[in-house]
């Protein structure tokens, strides 16, 4: 499959100019072009493969703000039967501070919600401060826990 580059940013003056929608596969190549541009993908990580993963079953979701064509921000949201968790929250550089951080991340809260999920969990790396305290803002707390990890058919 061909890269995809993130399309021209449309003129925009808040996040409410946005619609949300669920991803479907055909925005695989656009996402992954934005969380790239956003610093998220890692060369360990196959974003395309999460990408699929995430659209396959119930229990997990791409949400997007969309306008025009062009995505402005997504978030991965799941759950695991009982925490919900996001991954890959992303808005395009060129249009930070509209909100579209704040409204995706409502968008997944609610989404969870609505499952029934009572609690949502997310990781930051450490040297991302800046991230940390938009989490900050929206009323997440940090949560003294030693995160464990091993990969699986490697």
């Amino acid at each position: 499959m061909t890269e995809k580059r993130p399309e021209t940013a449309p003129e925009t003056s808040n996040a409410e100019d946005f619609t949300l929608r669920e991803a479907t596969l055909r925005d695989a190549a656009t996402l992954d072009a934005l969380w790239q541009a956003a610093g998220l993908t890692r060369p360990f990580n196959d974003s395309r493969q999460d990408i699929g993963f995430a659209l396959s079953g119930p229990a997990s979701t791409i949400l997007l703000l969309e306008r025009e064509g062009h995505i402005g921000a997504s978030v991965m949201v799941g759950y695991d039967g009982h925490r919900g968790t996001v991954y890959y929250v992303s808005a395009d550089p060129g249009l930070r501070h509209l909100g579209l951080g704040t409204r995706i991340m409502r968008a997944a809260e609610d989404w969870l919600t609505a499952r029934g999920v009572w609690k949502l969990n997310l990781m930051i790396r450490p040297e991302n401060e800046g991230v940390r305290r938009f989490y900050e803002t929206l009323g997440y707390e940090v949560e003294e826990r030693i995160v464990m990890s091993r990969r699986l058919g490697d």
